[in-house]
Protein backbone atom coordinates (compact mmCIF):
# COMPACT_ATOMS: atom_id res chain seq x y z
CA UNK A 1 0.00 0.00 0.00
CA UNK A 2 1.41 3.53 -0.93
CA UNK A 3 2.62 5.57 1.34
CA UNK A 4 3.92 8.79 1.63
CA UNK A 5 6.65 11.11 4.19
CA UNK A 6 4.48 14.27 5.56
CA UNK A 7 7.59 15.85 4.32
CA UNK A 8 6.79 15.46 0.49
CA UNK A 9 3.44 15.95 0.88
CA UNK A 10 3.78 20.08 0.03
CA UNK A 11 2.10 21.06 3.51
CA UNK A 12 2.07 24.26 5.07
CA UNK A 13 5.67 24.12 7.61
CA UNK A 14 3.09 25.13 10.53
CA UNK A 15 1.08 21.95 9.35
CA UNK A 16 4.29 19.42 8.75
CA UNK A 17 5.67 20.83 12.23
CA UNK A 18 2.43 20.04 14.29
CA UNK A 19 1.98 15.95 12.35
CA UNK A 20 5.39 15.51 13.51
CA UNK A 21 5.02 16.29 17.31
CA UNK A 22 2.26 14.52 17.04
CA UNK A 23 4.22 11.43 16.23
CA UNK A 24 3.48 10.60 12.81
CA UNK A 25 6.65 9.97 10.98
CA UNK A 26 5.03 8.71 8.17
CA UNK A 27 1.01 8.92 6.75
CA UNK A 28 -1.15 6.16 6.72
CA UNK A 29 -2.56 4.81 3.56
CA UNK A 30 -5.52 6.53 3.25
CA UNK A 31 -3.75 9.99 4.59
CA UNK A 32 -1.03 9.27 1.84
CA UNK A 33 -4.31 8.98 -1.19
CA UNK A 34 -7.43 11.69 0.69
CA UNK A 35 -4.76 14.22 1.20
CA UNK A 36 -3.52 14.86 -1.87
CA UNK A 37 -6.97 13.93 -3.50
CA UNK A 38 -8.72 16.82 -1.29
CA UNK A 39 -6.00 19.30 -1.97
CA UNK A 40 -7.28 19.14 -5.68
CA UNK A 41 -10.36 20.21 -4.65
CA UNK A 42 -11.89 16.51 -5.57
CA UNK A 43 -14.84 14.86 -3.65
CA UNK A 44 -13.59 12.08 -1.17
CA UNK A 45 -15.72 8.52 -1.09
CA UNK A 46 -13.32 6.77 1.79
CA UNK A 47 -14.28 3.52 3.04
CA UNK A 48 -12.32 2.49 6.08
CA UNK A 49 -12.60 1.71 9.94
CA UNK A 50 -11.67 3.97 12.98
CA UNK A 51 -8.25 4.04 13.71
CA UNK A 52 -6.94 4.34 9.94
CA UNK A 53 -5.76 7.31 10.78
CA UNK A 54 -8.91 9.17 8.91
CA UNK A 55 -9.01 11.97 10.89
CA UNK A 56 -5.96 13.67 9.75
CA UNK A 57 -6.66 12.00 6.31
CA UNK A 58 -9.52 14.77 6.17
CA UNK A 59 -7.87 17.10 8.76
CA UNK A 60 -5.02 17.89 7.17
CA UNK A 61 -6.12 19.35 3.90
CA UNK A 62 -9.72 20.95 5.75
CA UNK A 63 -7.34 23.09 7.57
CA UNK A 64 -5.07 23.86 4.80
CA UNK A 65 -7.64 24.85 2.76
CA UNK A 66 -9.34 27.52 5.34
CA UNK A 67 -8.94 31.52 4.74
CA UNK A 68 -7.79 32.90 8.33
CA UNK A 69 -8.91 35.93 7.57
CA UNK A 70 -12.95 35.02 6.47
CA UNK A 71 -14.13 34.33 10.25
CA UNK A 72 -16.89 32.93 9.07
CA UNK A 73 -17.39 28.87 8.62
CA UNK A 74 -15.80 27.21 5.94
CA UNK A 75 -16.41 23.79 6.84
CA UNK A 76 -18.72 21.36 8.70
CA UNK A 77 -18.05 17.74 10.35
CA UNK A 78 -20.68 15.90 10.87
CA UNK A 79 -20.44 13.47 13.47
CA UNK A 80 -22.39 10.38 15.13
CA UNK A 81 -21.81 11.28 18.86
CA UNK A 82 -21.00 14.10 21.31
CA UNK A 83 -17.55 11.70 22.27
CA UNK A 84 -16.35 11.45 17.84
CA UNK A 85 -16.91 15.31 17.52
CA UNK A 86 -14.90 16.30 20.61
CA UNK A 87 -12.54 13.57 19.68
CA UNK A 88 -12.04 15.01 15.88
CA UNK A 89 -11.91 18.26 17.49
CA UNK A 90 -9.13 17.57 19.50
CA UNK A 91 -6.95 15.94 16.61
CA UNK A 92 -7.63 19.32 15.07
CA UNK A 93 -6.50 21.32 17.50
CA UNK A 94 -3.53 19.43 17.70
CA UNK A 95 -3.09 19.84 13.51
CA UNK A 96 -3.20 23.55 14.60
CA UNK A 97 -0.27 23.88 17.39
CA UNK A 98 1.36 26.33 15.18
CA UNK A 99 -1.60 27.86 13.64
CA UNK A 100 -3.60 30.47 15.76
CA UNK A 101 -5.46 32.20 13.06
CA UNK A 102 -8.00 29.08 12.56
CA UNK A 103 -10.50 28.43 15.12
CA UNK A 104 -12.07 25.22 15.71
CA UNK A 105 -15.51 24.29 17.90
CA UNK A 106 -17.02 21.23 18.57
CA UNK A 107 -21.22 21.52 18.92
CA UNK A 108 -23.26 18.53 20.46
CA UNK A 109 -26.10 17.79 22.73
CA UNK A 110 -26.04 18.08 26.75
CA UNK A 111 -23.86 21.34 26.44
CA UNK A 112 -25.49 24.54 27.03
CA UNK A 113 -26.20 25.86 23.91
CA UNK A 114 -25.89 29.77 25.31
CA UNK A 115 -21.64 29.12 25.10
CA UNK A 116 -21.62 27.32 21.76
CA UNK A 117 -23.59 30.44 20.35
CA UNK A 118 -21.65 32.84 21.66
CA UNK A 119 -18.61 31.16 20.43
CA UNK A 120 -19.93 31.13 16.58
CA UNK A 121 -20.82 34.35 16.95
CA UNK A 122 -17.08 35.23 17.53
CA UNK A 123 -16.09 33.71 14.25
CA UNK A 124 -15.16 30.12 14.08
CA UNK A 125 -13.72 28.23 10.75
CA UNK A 126 -14.42 24.71 11.20
CA UNK A 127 -17.22 23.57 12.99
CA UNK A 128 -17.74 19.87 14.11
CA UNK A 129 -20.84 18.19 15.63
CA UNK A 130 -23.52 16.38 16.03
CA UNK A 131 -26.71 16.57 13.72
CA UNK A 132 -29.48 17.05 16.10
CA UNK A 133 -26.98 20.40 17.17
CA UNK A 134 -25.83 21.09 13.87
CA UNK A 135 -29.63 21.09 12.66
CA UNK A 136 -30.76 23.44 16.23
CA UNK A 137 -27.75 25.94 15.50
CA UNK A 138 -28.99 26.27 11.75
CA UNK A 139 -32.68 27.05 12.92
CA UNK A 140 -31.30 29.62 15.24
CA UNK A 141 -29.16 30.81 12.19
CA UNK A 142 -26.38 30.91 15.03
CA UNK A 143 -24.31 28.54 12.16
CA UNK A 144 -24.91 30.09 8.83
CA UNK A 145 -23.67 27.73 5.63
CA UNK A 146 -23.63 30.33 2.83
CA UNK A 147 -19.82 30.16 2.91
CA UNK A 148 -18.89 26.61 3.57
CA UNK A 149 -15.93 25.40 1.19
CA UNK A 150 -16.02 21.57 2.96
CA UNK A 151 -18.37 19.16 4.35
CA UNK A 152 -17.40 15.73 5.64
CA UNK A 153 -19.47 13.22 7.14
CA UNK A 154 -17.24 11.10 9.33
CA UNK A 155 -18.79 7.49 10.35
CA UNK A 156 -21.61 7.98 7.58
CA UNK A 157 -22.82 4.52 8.58
CA UNK A 158 -22.66 4.84 12.27
CA UNK A 159 -25.04 8.35 11.75
CA UNK A 160 -27.75 6.32 9.96
CA UNK A 161 -27.87 3.70 12.19
CA UNK A 162 -28.74 6.07 14.91
CA UNK A 163 -31.14 7.49 12.60
CA UNK A 164 -29.72 10.76 11.35
CA UNK A 165 -30.58 10.12 7.85
CA UNK A 166 -33.31 12.80 7.49
CA UNK A 167 -30.85 15.40 9.57
CA UNK A 168 -27.97 14.39 7.63
CA UNK A 169 -30.45 15.12 4.48
CA UNK A 170 -31.68 18.55 5.66
CA UNK A 171 -28.03 19.97 6.17
CA UNK A 172 -26.72 18.99 3.01
CA UNK A 173 -29.26 20.50 0.73
CA UNK A 174 -28.94 23.64 2.91
CA UNK A 175 -25.16 23.57 1.98
CA UNK A 176 -23.93 25.97 -1.14
CA UNK A 177 -23.46 23.68 -4.24
CA UNK A 178 -19.55 25.42 -4.87
CA UNK A 179 -18.16 22.95 -2.13
CA UNK A 180 -16.37 19.35 -2.10
CA UNK A 181 -17.77 16.27 -0.12
CA UNK A 182 -15.79 13.90 1.74
CA UNK A 183 -17.71 10.99 3.52
CA UNK A 184 -15.90 8.03 5.21
CA UNK A 185 -17.53 4.97 6.63
CA UNK A 186 -16.79 1.70 7.56
CA UNK A 187 -19.57 0.00 5.06
CA UNK A 188 -20.81 0.88 1.93
CA UNK A 189 -25.06 0.27 2.46
CA UNK A 190 -27.38 1.33 0.13
CA UNK A 191 -28.29 3.94 1.63
CA UNK A 192 -24.51 5.37 2.03
CA UNK A 193 -24.43 4.86 -1.85
CA UNK A 194 -27.55 6.69 -2.73
CA UNK A 195 -26.30 10.22 -0.08
CA UNK A 196 -23.19 9.72 -2.53
CA UNK A 197 -24.95 9.77 -5.73
CA UNK A 198 -26.78 12.44 -4.74
CA UNK A 199 -24.70 14.60 -3.04
CA UNK A 200 -21.22 13.73 -4.03
CA UNK A 201 -19.85 14.98 -7.85
CA UNK A 202 -18.27 11.87 -9.24
CA UNK A 203 -16.36 11.31 -5.69
CA UNK A 204 -12.64 9.48 -5.61
CA UNK A 205 -13.14 6.04 -4.01
CA UNK A 206 -10.35 5.25 -1.54
CA UNK A 207 -10.80 1.63 0.20
CA UNK A 208 -8.63 0.83 2.97
CA UNK A 209 -8.19 -3.04 3.69
CA UNK A 210 -7.57 -4.24 7.15
CA UNK A 211 -5.51 -7.00 8.33
CA UNK A 212 -6.86 -9.45 10.64
CA UNK A 213 -4.69 -10.06 13.90
CA UNK A 214 -3.72 -13.46 14.65
CA UNK A 215 -1.56 -13.61 17.83
CA UNK A 216 -3.08 -16.42 19.76
CA UNK A 217 0.50 -16.54 22.17
CA UNK A 218 0.26 -13.58 23.13
CA UNK A 219 -0.28 -11.79 26.55
CA UNK A 220 -1.57 -8.66 26.33
CA UNK A 221 -2.12 -5.90 28.79
CA UNK A 222 -2.20 -2.12 29.63
CA UNK A 223 -1.43 -0.10 32.71
CA UNK A 224 -3.03 3.09 33.43
CA UNK A 225 -0.04 5.36 34.08
CA UNK A 226 0.87 9.58 34.11
CA UNK A 227 3.35 10.80 31.83
CA UNK A 228 6.14 11.13 33.92
CA UNK A 229 5.61 7.92 35.87
CA UNK A 230 6.07 5.86 32.34
CA UNK A 231 9.91 5.51 32.78
CA UNK A 232 9.71 4.26 36.27
CA UNK A 233 6.53 1.97 35.10
CA UNK A 234 9.14 0.67 32.08
CA UNK A 235 11.90 -0.52 34.25
CA UNK A 236 9.99 -1.73 37.18
CA UNK A 237 8.59 -4.20 34.50
CA UNK A 238 11.54 -5.08 32.79
CA UNK A 239 12.43 -5.62 36.36
CA UNK A 240 9.85 -8.35 37.57
CA UNK A 241 9.65 -10.28 34.25
CA UNK A 242 13.69 -10.03 33.38
CA UNK A 243 13.04 -10.27 29.29
CA UNK A 244 16.25 -11.65 27.60
CA UNK A 245 14.98 -9.40 24.44
CA UNK A 246 12.31 -6.35 24.75
CA UNK A 247 10.98 -4.04 22.08
CA UNK A 248 9.79 -0.99 23.36
CA UNK A 249 7.97 1.08 20.80
CA UNK A 250 7.38 5.00 20.57
CA UNK A 251 5.93 7.36 18.60
CA UNK A 252 8.60 9.98 17.47
CA UNK A 253 12.17 10.23 16.60
CA UNK A 254 12.67 11.87 19.78
CA UNK A 255 10.93 10.48 22.14
CA UNK A 256 13.45 7.30 21.20
CA UNK A 257 16.68 9.17 21.49
CA UNK A 258 15.14 10.18 24.83
CA UNK A 259 14.22 7.03 26.34
CA UNK A 260 17.23 5.75 25.06
CA UNK A 261 19.63 8.07 27.30
CA UNK A 262 17.20 7.53 29.92
CA UNK A 263 17.66 3.53 29.76
CA UNK A 264 21.37 3.82 29.38
CA UNK A 265 21.24 6.40 32.71
CA UNK A 266 19.77 3.55 34.60
CA UNK A 267 22.11 0.89 33.25
CA UNK A 268 20.36 -0.85 31.05
CA UNK A 269 21.73 -1.87 27.66
CA UNK A 270 19.84 -0.26 25.19
CA UNK A 271 19.70 1.39 21.70
CA UNK A 272 17.23 3.23 19.38
CA UNK A 273 16.10 2.70 15.83
CA UNK A 274 14.42 5.36 13.70
CA UNK A 275 14.17 6.96 10.43
CA UNK A 276 17.09 9.18 10.91
CA UNK A 277 19.58 6.59 11.19
CA UNK A 278 21.63 5.70 8.28
CA UNK A 279 21.26 1.92 7.01
CA UNK A 280 25.31 1.51 8.58
CA UNK A 281 23.90 2.42 11.89
CA UNK A 282 20.62 0.49 11.86
CA UNK A 283 22.53 -2.71 10.43
CA UNK A 284 25.07 -1.94 13.76
CA UNK A 285 22.16 -2.03 16.19
CA UNK A 286 20.11 -4.95 14.82
CA UNK A 287 23.39 -7.05 15.20
CA UNK A 288 23.88 -6.09 18.62
CA UNK A 289 20.06 -6.60 19.62
CA UNK A 290 20.43 -9.83 17.70
CA UNK A 291 22.98 -11.22 19.64
CA UNK A 292 22.68 -9.92 22.84
CA UNK A 293 24.81 -7.01 23.49
CA UNK A 294 21.50 -4.93 23.92
CA UNK A 295 18.44 -5.94 25.86
CA UNK A 296 16.49 -3.73 24.56
CA UNK A 297 15.25 -2.03 21.58
CA UNK A 298 13.47 1.34 21.23
CA UNK A 299 11.77 1.92 18.01
CA UNK A 300 9.83 3.86 15.63
CA UNK A 301 7.19 1.93 13.94
CA UNK A 302 8.60 3.06 10.54
CA UNK A 303 12.16 1.60 11.77
CA UNK A 304 10.98 -1.15 13.24
CA UNK A 305 9.61 -2.81 9.75
CA UNK A 306 11.43 -5.50 8.17
CA UNK A 307 13.02 -6.46 11.65
CA UNK A 308 12.76 -10.35 11.57
CA UNK A 309 13.75 -11.39 15.39
CA UNK A 310 12.08 -14.50 16.76
CA UNK A 311 13.41 -14.37 20.35
CA UNK A 312 11.75 -11.23 21.39
CA UNK A 313 10.20 -12.16 24.89
CA UNK A 314 8.26 -9.01 25.10
CA UNK A 315 7.02 -5.91 23.23
CA UNK A 316 6.50 -2.49 25.14
CA UNK A 317 3.76 0.58 23.93
CA UNK A 318 5.47 3.05 25.43
CA UNK A 319 3.48 5.28 23.58
CA UNK A 320 -0.11 3.91 22.39
CA UNK A 321 -0.13 3.84 18.65
CA UNK A 322 -1.37 6.39 16.14
CA UNK A 323 -3.42 3.69 13.74
CA UNK A 324 -4.58 0.58 15.41
CA UNK A 325 -3.04 -1.94 12.35
CA UNK A 326 0.47 -0.24 13.98
CA UNK A 327 -0.76 -1.72 17.21
CA UNK A 328 -0.71 -5.38 15.58
CA UNK A 329 2.70 -4.70 13.98
CA UNK A 330 4.04 -3.88 16.88
CA UNK A 331 3.19 -6.58 19.25
CA UNK A 332 3.39 -9.64 16.67
CA UNK A 333 6.93 -9.08 17.52
CA UNK A 334 6.70 -11.56 20.00
CA UNK A 335 5.46 -14.84 20.36
CA UNK A 336 6.80 -16.24 17.44
CA UNK A 337 7.92 -19.49 16.10
CA UNK A 338 5.14 -21.20 18.72
CA UNK A 339 6.49 -19.28 21.89
CA UNK A 340 4.39 -17.22 24.14
CA UNK A 341 5.49 -13.26 24.32
CA UNK A 342 4.03 -10.50 26.51
CA UNK A 343 3.21 -6.97 25.04
CA UNK A 344 1.94 -4.15 27.47
CA UNK A 345 0.53 -0.73 26.67
CA UNK A 346 1.34 2.26 29.05
CA UNK A 347 -1.88 4.06 28.79
CA UNK A 348 -2.40 7.99 29.44
CA UNK A 349 -5.24 9.60 30.43
CA UNK A 350 -7.66 10.04 27.11
CA UNK A 351 -5.79 7.92 25.31
CA UNK A 352 -8.20 4.80 26.90
CA UNK A 353 -10.10 5.78 24.24
CA UNK A 354 -7.64 4.84 21.48
CA UNK A 355 -7.09 1.94 23.16
CA UNK A 356 -10.77 0.97 23.02
CA UNK A 357 -10.68 1.52 19.43
CA UNK A 358 -7.86 -1.20 19.45
CA UNK A 359 -9.59 -3.61 21.20
CA UNK A 360 -12.81 -3.36 19.14
CA UNK A 361 -10.41 -4.02 15.69
CA UNK A 362 -8.57 -7.08 17.14
CA UNK A 363 -11.67 -7.87 18.71
CA UNK A 364 -9.83 -8.46 22.12
CA UNK A 365 -10.58 -7.15 25.57
CA UNK A 366 -6.79 -5.92 26.79
CA UNK A 367 -7.02 -6.12 30.36
CA UNK A 368 -5.54 -3.41 32.87
CA UNK A 369 -2.61 -4.64 35.21
CA UNK A 370 -1.64 -2.81 38.36
CA UNK A 371 2.64 -1.93 38.38
CA UNK A 372 4.10 -3.79 40.02
CA UNK A 373 5.54 -2.27 43.50
CA UNK A 374 8.91 -1.81 44.16
CA UNK A 375 8.47 -4.73 47.25
CA UNK A 376 7.23 -7.18 44.27
CA UNK A 377 10.55 -6.26 42.04
CA UNK A 378 13.01 -6.90 45.03
CA UNK A 379 10.45 -10.60 45.54
CA UNK A 380 10.95 -11.43 41.81
CA UNK A 381 14.55 -10.69 41.67
CA UNK A 382 14.76 -13.06 44.80
CA UNK A 383 12.84 -15.79 42.89
CA UNK A 384 14.84 -15.36 40.01
CA UNK A 385 17.91 -15.67 41.98
CA UNK A 386 17.26 -18.77 44.03
CA UNK A 387 15.56 -20.61 41.04
CA UNK A 388 18.87 -19.78 39.19
CA UNK A 389 20.61 -21.41 42.03
CA UNK A 390 18.04 -25.02 41.74
CA UNK A 391 19.05 -25.09 38.59
CA UNK A 392 22.71 -24.95 38.84
CA UNK A 393 22.47 -27.84 41.55
CA UNK A 394 20.35 -29.95 38.94
CA UNK A 395 23.42 -29.47 36.54
CA UNK A 396 25.96 -30.59 39.37
CA UNK A 397 29.43 -30.61 38.25
CA UNK A 398 30.18 -28.64 41.14
CA UNK A 399 33.34 -30.72 42.50
CA UNK A 400 35.15 -27.68 42.44
CA UNK A 401 32.97 -25.07 44.84
CA UNK A 402 32.03 -28.46 47.08
CA UNK A 403 36.12 -28.55 47.54
CA UNK A 404 35.97 -24.45 48.49
CA UNK A 405 32.65 -25.38 50.53
CA UNK A 406 34.66 -27.83 52.53
CA UNK A 407 37.55 -25.45 53.56
CA UNK A 408 35.03 -23.23 54.75
CA UNK A 409 33.65 -25.54 56.92
CA UNK A 410 36.67 -27.01 58.44
CA UNK A 411 36.71 -23.30 60.20
CA UNK A 412 34.20 -24.49 62.19
CA UNK A 413 31.75 -22.36 59.58
CA UNK A 414 27.98 -24.39 59.09
CA UNK A 415 27.14 -24.77 55.72
CA UNK A 416 23.81 -22.85 56.30
CA UNK A 417 26.47 -19.86 57.35
CA UNK A 418 28.32 -19.98 53.72
CA UNK A 419 25.14 -20.18 52.08
CA UNK A 420 23.85 -17.58 53.50
CA UNK A 421 26.68 -15.45 53.20
CA UNK A 422 27.03 -16.17 49.51
CA UNK A 423 23.36 -14.87 49.36
CA UNK A 424 23.45 -11.71 50.88
CA UNK A 425 26.79 -11.54 48.66
CA UNK A 426 24.87 -12.03 45.66
CA UNK A 427 21.54 -10.33 46.72
CA UNK A 428 23.05 -6.90 48.01
CA UNK A 429 20.98 -4.69 45.68
CA UNK A 430 17.96 -6.40 46.22
CA UNK A 431 18.18 -5.55 49.74
CA UNK A 432 16.97 -8.47 51.62
CA UNK A 433 18.44 -7.13 55.07
CA UNK A 434 16.13 -4.27 54.29
CA UNK A 435 13.18 -5.85 53.52
CA UNK A 436 13.54 -8.03 56.40
CA UNK A 437 13.50 -4.99 58.64
CA UNK A 438 10.39 -3.84 57.04
CA UNK A 439 8.47 -7.51 57.25
CA UNK A 440 7.91 -5.96 61.00
CA UNK A 441 5.65 -3.41 59.58
CA UNK A 442 3.23 -6.24 58.88
CA UNK A 443 4.28 -7.91 62.48
CA UNK A 444 2.76 -5.21 64.62
CA UNK A 445 6.46 -4.46 65.61
CA UNK A 446 5.68 -0.49 64.69
CA UNK A 447 3.55 1.66 66.42
CA UNK A 448 0.61 3.46 64.49
CA UNK A 449 0.18 6.73 64.31
CA UNK A 450 -2.35 8.98 62.15
CA UNK A 451 -5.36 11.56 62.89
CA UNK A 452 -7.92 9.12 60.69
CA UNK A 453 -7.32 6.11 63.20
CA UNK A 454 -6.18 3.93 60.39
CA UNK A 455 -3.37 1.75 60.25
CA UNK A 456 -0.88 5.21 59.25
CA UNK A 457 2.72 4.57 60.27
CA UNK A 458 4.81 8.11 60.97
CA UNK A 459 7.83 8.45 58.97
CA UNK A 460 10.94 10.73 60.06
CA UNK A 461 12.75 12.65 57.18
CA UNK A 462 16.13 14.50 57.93
CA UNK A 463 14.94 17.51 55.92
CA UNK A 464 12.86 20.41 57.33
CA UNK A 465 11.99 23.86 56.74
CA UNK A 466 15.90 24.88 56.87
CA UNK A 467 16.34 23.30 54.07
CA UNK A 468 13.37 25.38 52.28
CA UNK A 469 11.63 21.87 51.97
CA UNK A 470 7.49 22.40 51.15
CA UNK A 471 4.43 20.06 51.90
CA UNK A 472 4.00 19.52 48.74
CA UNK A 473 7.82 18.66 47.79
CA UNK A 474 7.18 15.61 50.19
CA UNK A 475 4.30 14.77 48.28
CA UNK A 476 5.83 14.96 44.86
CA UNK A 477 9.10 12.99 46.23
CA UNK A 478 7.01 10.75 47.67
CA UNK A 479 4.67 10.49 44.17
CA UNK A 480 7.82 10.16 41.41
CA UNK A 481 10.16 7.93 43.18
CA UNK A 482 8.02 5.54 45.46
CA UNK A 483 5.40 5.70 42.77
CA UNK A 484 2.35 6.26 45.63
CA UNK A 485 0.00 8.85 45.35
CA UNK A 486 -0.13 11.79 47.00
CA UNK A 487 -3.70 11.69 47.89
CA UNK A 488 -3.45 8.77 50.55
CA UNK A 489 -0.25 10.24 52.19
CA UNK A 490 -1.97 11.36 56.05
CA UNK A 491 -0.67 14.48 57.87
CA UNK A 492 3.03 16.01 57.15
CA UNK A 493 4.72 17.56 60.00
CA UNK A 494 7.50 20.46 58.85
CA UNK A 495 10.17 21.62 61.41
CA UNK A 496 13.18 23.67 60.82
CA UNK A 497 15.44 20.20 60.79
CA UNK A 498 13.09 17.38 60.11
CA UNK A 499 9.93 16.51 58.95
CA UNK A 500 7.25 13.52 59.23
CA UNK A 501 4.70 12.50 56.94
CA UNK A 502 2.11 9.20 58.24
CA UNK A 503 1.77 6.72 55.67
CA UNK A 504 -0.72 3.72 54.69
CA UNK A 505 1.21 0.64 56.27
CA UNK A 506 0.69 -0.95 53.07
CA UNK A 507 2.98 1.43 51.59
CA UNK A 508 5.38 1.82 53.64
CA UNK A 509 7.81 -0.86 52.19
CA UNK A 510 7.56 0.71 48.62
CA UNK A 511 8.44 4.08 50.21
CA UNK A 512 11.41 3.63 52.35
CA UNK A 513 12.89 1.26 49.13
CA UNK A 514 12.04 4.16 46.61
CA UNK A 515 13.04 6.89 48.64
CA UNK A 516 16.38 5.04 49.31
CA UNK A 517 18.53 7.30 47.28
CA UNK A 518 15.77 10.07 46.57
CA UNK A 519 16.71 13.76 46.94
CA UNK A 520 14.45 16.46 48.18
CA UNK A 521 15.66 20.08 46.75
CA UNK A 522 18.51 18.86 46.04
CA UNK A 523 19.32 17.24 49.26
CA UNK A 524 19.60 13.37 49.58
CA UNK A 525 17.38 12.04 52.42
CA UNK A 526 17.28 9.53 54.77
CA UNK A 527 13.43 8.19 56.00
CA UNK A 528 13.24 5.55 58.48
CA UNK A 529 10.15 4.68 60.43
CA UNK A 530 9.67 7.19 63.12
CA UNK A 531 10.35 6.16 67.27
CA UNK A 532 7.01 6.09 69.49
CA UNK A 533 8.66 9.51 71.53
CA UNK A 534 8.85 11.53 68.01
CA UNK A 535 6.04 12.76 65.71
CA UNK A 536 3.03 12.86 67.75
CA UNK A 537 2.25 16.42 67.64
CA UNK A 538 -0.47 17.87 65.58
CA UNK A 539 -0.03 18.31 61.91
CA UNK A 540 1.48 21.61 60.26
CA UNK A 541 0.46 20.56 57.02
Amino acid sequence: METSRFEEMNLSAEICRAVLDMGFEEATPIQSQAIRLVKEGKDVLGQSQTGTGKTAAFGIPCLEMMDPEDRRTQALILCPTRELAIQVSEEFRKLLKYKSDVRVLPVYGGQPIDRQIMALRKGVQVVIGTPGRVMDHMRRRTLKLENLKMMILDEADEMLDMGFREDIESILVKVPENHQTLLFSATLSPAIMDITRRFQNDPEFIKIVRKELTVPNIEQAYFDVKEKTKLDALTRIIDVYDPKLAMVFCNTKKRVDDLVEMLQGRGYFAEGLHGDLKQQQRDKVMQKFRNGTIEILVATDVAARGIDVDDIDVVFNYDVPQDEEYYVHRIGRTGRAGKTGKAFTFCVGKEIYKLRDIMRYIKTKIPQQKLPTLSDVEEMKTNLFLEKIKDIIQEGQMTKYIHLVDRLMEEDYTSIDIAAALLKNHLADVNVDELDVLDDINLGGTEHYGAGGGKMVRLFINAGKKNKVRTKDIVGAIANEAGVPGKVLGAIDLYDDYSFVDVPNEFVKDILLGMKNAKIKNKKVHLEIAKKDKGTKGSKR
